[in-house]
């Protein structure tokens, strides 16, 4: 039962991420790391290449997040999801297919990201965390959306 309710938490804990991101919410979205949580973000495998950027801590997370105020609006569709659990420690893939809708110049225009999540979690003061995210884009469009 105890590994139900973890996988359930572990769940919840990406989508509220997901969610936050969506309502522009940097500092909730920080929150949901470990005081030294790490984000980084990778333009292909981060498998094969370094990081195109990487945040460390609540503040430099939340930082990095308030960019995306320069979208109209984000939609990330959470997919598949994968975790491994070890005790108070867990690790985890999940699929997102992200879009970023702008307007600028009479166009609205949707950048589409094909992104995992490649997530190592801990379990601090009964809550779990994000204590790694290695955000993977996988691929990129960009495409003009039509005028309703």
């Amino acid at each position: 039962m105890d590994e139900l309710l973890d996988r359930v938490a572990l769940r919840e804990l990406v989508e509220a991420y997901a969610h936050n991101v969506d309502r522009l919410n940097p500092e909730a979205v920080a929150a949901l790391f470990c005081d030294d949580g790490v984000l980084a973000i990778y333009e292909g495998d981060p498998d094969v290449i370094e990081p195109a950027r990487v945040r460390t801590g609540h503040r430099e997370i939340a930082d990095a997040l308030s960019g995306l105020s320069r979208y109209a609006v984000t939609t990330h569709f959470l997919g598949q999801h994968s975790i491994q659990l070890a005790g108070d420690t867990a690790t985890g893939e999940t699929y997102c297919m992200a879009h970023h809708i702008t307007d600028a110049d009479g166009e609205r225009r949707d950048k589409v990201l094909s992104i995992r999540y490649l997530d190592r979690f801990r379990r601090v003061d009964a809550h779990w965390r994000i204590e790694e995210r290695r955000l993977a884009i996988d691929w990129s469009d960009e495409r003009v959306l039509p005028r309703s």
